[in-house]
């Protein structure tokens, strides 16, 4: 069994997990703040959320696992330790945020530093709260921070025309052709106000001629509507039309209650919190749906080191190697990977420890070309 490092998950120079950030971002009075004060002392499951700041807008929040629930009562370790991600409450956009007004370089670049957006929406009415553009409109309200994220990701595009224009023409070299004629459709794209991830290209063309210029708008997203409690299952005409407007951008949406998420992150009582949402007709708060779809529109995967120091929850980016996936741990089992000792999750749970996997043949040697499956039990054998 390997020896695995200890760390804390508030210390981000000690941490050997993946560095996974979201922003949320929403116009002024949106619910943004609320939301994120609210994941800030959220409750998942039978356990808490370990929160934490790292700057006056950053916090790291755990992903919400039942695997790890069912590990713990298996193995009884000394502690659990899940993954973790980083939430940060990006500063309130204004129109000319492209061009900086208000705080939009501030902005801007804090989105440029995530790995996904969380874009807030305000889809309920109260008369008492007050809309920065005077009326309810998330469809709007969408545009408006789309415009800005398109006008910067023009600005960058048409940069690199520039630059790369009479390279290409001059040299006549394919690949430089190619880069060029793929840079020049994205910026047909986005002028007519479509996001970079929905521009059609392959993997490959991407990672050679897109990825230098850090696009904000091929950034994975999720759209959070911030509606009423009556709202909160089914959405209502607001969420509606944003559905509507979302159709082919590859985005998910969820439907939360900043308001009831502030309810639910004081409450103590995991059995208080449960019948709360029961009543609702939620099985989950928001914080926790939220969490997992933001993991999820990553293509992030989890493996678990299970043993009676410590049962903890890895992140990898899905298909992953076994000699990468131990390099998550720490460089030194990469570099000396030997084989990976691998029990799938279900079979923990039905035999009830590794002894026993290992005695009903469930225990499988894998060597450098595994690709490491969700949920899988791994020790790593290396020699450094």
């Amino acid at each position: 069994m390997i020896q695995q490092p200890v760390t804390k998950i508030c210390n981000k120079k000690n941490q050997n997990r993946m560095a996974l950030q979201a922003g949320i971002v929403g116009l002024p009075n949106v619910g943004k703040s609320t939301l994120f004060n609210a994941l800030s002392n959220a409750k998942a499951q039978a356990a808490n959320f370990p929160f934490c700041t790292i700057e006056p807008n950053i916090g790291v929040i755990t992903v919400p696992d039942e695997r790890l629930i069912a590990l713990e009562k298996l193995v009884k370790p000394n502690k659990v330790v899940p993954t973790t991600v980083e939430i940060v409450d990006i500063a309130g956009l204004v129109k000319g945020a492209s061009k900086g007004e208000g705080l939009g370089n501030q902005f801007l670049g804090n989105i440029r530093n995530t790995d996904a957006i969380i874009h807030v929406l305000r889809c309920f009415d109260d008369d008492n709260v007050i809309h920065v553009d005077g009326s309810i409109n998330p469809v709007r309200d969408k545009e408006i921070i789309d415009t800005e994220l398109q006008l910067k990701d023009l600005d960058s595009v048409e940069r690199k025309i520039s630059k790369s224009e009479k390279m290409a023409r001059t040299s006549g070299d394919k690949e430089s052709l190619r880069g060029l004629d793929i840079v020049q459709a994205l910026r047909s794209h986005l002028e007519q106000g479509k996001n970079a991830r929905s521009f059609e290209a392959t993997r490959e063309d991407k990672a050679k001629h897109l990825a230098d210029l850090f696009l904000l708008t091929i950034k994975p997203v999720i759209y959070v509507c911030n509606v009423d409690e009556k709202s909160v299952v089914k959405g209502n005409k607001h969420t509606d039309a944003l559905k509507e407007s979302i159709k082919g951008e590859n985005a998910e949406i969820l439907f939360v209650s900043a308001e009831i998420e502030s309810e639910i992150a004081v409450m103590e009582s995991y059995d208080d919190r449960q019948m709360f949402l029961e009543d609702l007709g939620l099985h989950e708060s928001g914080a926790a749906r939220l969490i997992k779809s933001t993991y999820r529109i990553l293509n992030l995967a989890t493996y678990f080191t299970a043993g009676v120091q410590e049962v903890r929850a890895w992140t990898i980016t899905k298909g992953m190697l076994a000699p990468q996936a131990a390099g998550v741990i720490h460089t030194d089992f990469e570099k000396g990977f030997i084989r990976a000792e691998v029990i799938k999750y279900s079979d923990f749970i039905k035999l009830g420890s590794e002894a026993a996997c290992r005695e009903a043949g469930k225990l499988a040697v894998q060597g450098k070309d595994y690709v490491v499956e969700d949920g899988d039990i791994m020790h790593f054998r290396f020699n450094v």
